[in-house]
């Protein structure tokens, strides 16, 4: 294909990516639950692909927030309504994690990159309708 028709053909793409919260960007089928546990092992399986190993983030085909020394973190609700609800161009990933995986990987997301915010995140804090 010629660089034109690439070039035709990614830009074109950007335009039919769902939103964040429909049905179809979900990242997994609807059933499917991610199975890891562990909060550094959830990160590596979900988040590190777009947040990157060091989580400082990446830019390219799109922005991918830093973790890394983030101060928005500093409060677990943050980074507990963003991955139940999504944002931008990052899906919800409510109905793919349980309560404790959500829980583990803000810890790990809180306490790594970086960020020294103490606290353990319990599914406690997870459990709360989010709108």
């Amino acid at each position: 294909m010629p660089v034109k028709g690439k070039a035709l053909c990614i830009a074109a793409s950007i335009f039919f990516v769902p939103p964040a919260h429909s049905e179809e960007a979900a990242l997994f089928g609807d059933s499917e639950k991610i199975t890891v546990t562990g909060g550094e092992n959830v990160y590596k399986a979900i988040c590190q692909g777009c947040h990157m190993s060091d989580g400082k983030g990446a830019s390219g085909a799109g922005r991918y927030p830093s973790l890394a020394d983030n101060k928005n973190l500093e409060h677990p609700e943050y980074a507990i309504f963003v991955i139940k609800s999504g944002q931008k161009a990052m899906p919800a990933m409510e109905n793919l994690l349980s309560d404790q995986q959500i829980a583990d990987v803000v810890t790990y997301i809180r306490t790594n990159f970086g960020n020294d915010y103490s606290g353990e995140v319990n599914v406690d804090q997870i459990a709360p309708p989010w709108p």
